[in-house]
């Protein structure tokens, strides 16, 4: 779930920007510390959007610059446990897919794809049953839900977000489609 809050941190301005600690100087510096980050209890930060208070600037001892304690808005992501998502398939490999779902990508694994049996097609990058012409691949829209979230704040390429597209209402969208439609012809409800 995107969401805009309100967040402090400290932020250091070079000795060559001294001169120049205005709201949008402090603003690019957050920008390129920030952007991009996970943190355990806002999720990802994706873009900081006003700075509204800069605090007194600290001299650090042997550190060059002054560091100032900001008080800023930003965007956050931050999937929440059973949130629906829709997303992309970025990379399939043999185990699953990988989805993104705004900024961060989750693990759509193969057996939370669908009850068909799936084997991995290497030539074609996509995810392919044996049992119907159900195919998964690169650049495919899927709907999912989150099912498991690890965020690791040092190293945010080691966070995992685990997904399913198992239950009813989620799967590949061509998928959804096609089984709305049969609906539609032969007068069955939804599950």
């Amino acid at each position: 779930m995107y969401k805009r809050v309100r967040l402090k941190d400290t932020v250091e301005v070079p000795p060559k920007h001294l001169a120049d600690v205005t709201d949008e100087r402090v603003k690019a510096l957050l920008q390129d510390k920030l952007e991009g980050r996970m943190d355990e209890d806002v999720g990802s930060v994706v873009s900081v959007i006003e700075v509204h208070d800069i605090g007194e600037g600290a001299v650090l001892h042997n550190r060059p610059g002054v560091y100032y304690e900001a008080e800023f808005d930003a965007l956050t992501y931050d999937p929440d446990m059973q949130e629906v998502a829709d997303g992309t398939v970025v990379e399939t490999v043999e185990f699953g897919a990988f989805v993104g779902i705004g900024p961060v990508d989750g693990l759509l694994h193969v057996s939370q794809i669908t009850d068909e049996y799936l084997t991995f097609d290497g030539a074609n990058q996509q995810l392919a049953s044996s049992d119907s012409d159900k195919t998964l691949g690169v650049d495919d829209a899927v709907r999912v839900r989150v099912v498991t979230k690890s965020i690791d704040e040092r190293n945010p390429r080691d966070s995992k977000i685990g997904l399913t597209a198992k239950q009813p209402g989620l799967g590949k969208h061509e998928w959804l489609e096609g089984q709305r439609k049969h609906r539609e012809q032969t007068g069955e409800e939804a599950d």
